[in-house]
């Protein structure tokens, strides 16, 4: 089987915010929903997850409250806020961009 595929650059933030645009959700959920709707290809490691809702939230797209999990533990939970919603709709815009343009390069002749 072959190795999950490693995130285009950029993509993380789209990811994530789409992500959090359904519901609160705590990080670890995050990067397992990435993988299951993905179906196991889209792997999201800790080293960069982190890292990049430290940024989002430093960026005023998304917000952070402690709640406790439904195993009973306090994480932190994660949502889209007001400028997060305008962002995650520029971001789409440019992937739906950037995907198509792909496609015309690679699709066969």
């Amino acid at each position: 089987m072959a190795k999950p595929s490693s995130l285009i650059q950029g993509t993380l933030d789209l990811l994530i915010l789409k992500t959090v645009s359904l519901e609160a959700v705590h990080g670890w959920a995050i990067a397992k929903r990435i993988q299951q709707v993905s179906n196991d290809v889209l792997l999201v490691q800790q080293g960069s997850l982190y890292p990049a809702l430290h940024r989002l939230e430093q960026q005023g797209w998304i917000e952070s409250e402690s709640r406790e999990t439904a195993s009973g533990r306090v994480a932190k939970f994660y949502s889209l806020t007001r400028a997060g919603k305008k962002q995650l709709t520029q971001e789409l815009g440019q992937w739906e961009r950037l995907s198509a343009a792909i496609s015309l390069v690679v699709k066969p002749v």
